[in-house]
């Protein structure tokens, strides 16, 4: 396994691959590794002759008041994860590098970011799209996987590929979770124990709205409304929003015809956690 911090020295590695006609898979991660990562890279290391699995804590994407520089961090155990899962190349930019002074380009993915995270964390898809078309621009993927755990931004990111002709396609994998149906998540770890027992409610209720819908219910408010009442009888958990929404564009449902998405954030204490369920 191969540990390049240069940009340069990324790029190079990239050409090479593509002049040799070999494929790149590629995961983009913020680190502080779990299987959910995991499963991408195995996934990456199996359909292309060479795996990448980038670590950046983007500091673009987090808001003011947001938790950047407390974002868990561990290298170390990063890398040995990433050498467990036979990854050839870990990518560590530095945020100088990636963001040098009087950087001032950014892309604006306009509609699939105006609901959901979007409406409560302006700003956040614009540094996800900045730095994705970086890295993407950088690595040079033939193909680039991302887990269905942060649906929107894989819409986001869907859409900013096709719109700027971007050569790498968007794998979307399926949610890893714990046992317990805790969607993983780099942030479970902000959780206490009390906490962390509450939390697998958020999974429960998106799995009793599908119930329904699989029922014969197609009435949006209703299965967004069974969501939030079986979150609202745990006290621990303060919802932000349960939202039925088109599975591509995003635009709230009324009723549900075709391709839906259940999207859901809530938090837990000071942690703020998000999961979704396709219907």
């Amino acid at each position: 396994m191969e540990v390049i911090k240069s940009i340069y020295e990324m790029q190079a590695f990239s050409r090479g691959m593509r002049s040799a006609g070999e494929t790149t898979g590629f995961v983009p991660t913020m680190g502080y590794l779990h299987e959910g990562h995991m499963s991408l890279a195995r996934e990456a290391k199996a359909d292309n002759a060479k795996s990448v699995l980038s670590i950046f804590v983007n500091p673009a994407q987090f808001g003011p008041s947001e938790d950047f520089a407390a974002y868990p961090r561990d290298m170390a155990g990063d890398l040995e994860k990433c050498e467990r899962a036979f990854v050839d190349v870990v990518f560590v930019p530095d945020a100088r590098e990636m963001y040098p002074d009087g950087f001032s380009t950014h892309v604006d993915v306009a509609g699939v970011t105006d609901v959901m995270e979007g409406i409560r964390r302006p700003g956040h898809f614009r540094g996800v799209a900045t730095v994705v078309l970086k890295l993407f621009n950088i690595v040079m993927p033939n193909r680039a996987y991302f887990g269905q755990k942060d649906y929107q931004q894989t819409v986001v990111i869907r859409r900013m590929a096709r719109d700027l002709n971007l050569d790498a396609e968007v794998v979307v994998m399926p949610t890893v979770r714990e046992p317990d149906g805790l969607a993983m998540s780099s942030r479970n770890a902000y959780l206490s124990p009390p906490e962390r027992a509450a939390a697998p409610v958020i999974c429960g209720a998106l799995l009793e709205a599908k119930r329904l819908y699989d029922s014969g219910e197609r009435d949006a408010g209703v299965l967004a409304r069974r969501a939030r009442e079986v979150m609202g009888k745990e006290p621990m958990v303060e919802l932000e929003y349960a939202e039925v929404s088109d599975a591509e564009t995003l635009a709230p449902l009324r009723e549900v015809t075709a391709g839906a998405v259940l999207a859901v954030a809530a938090r837990i204490g000071k942690t703020r956690l998000i999961d979704n369920i396709l219907l």
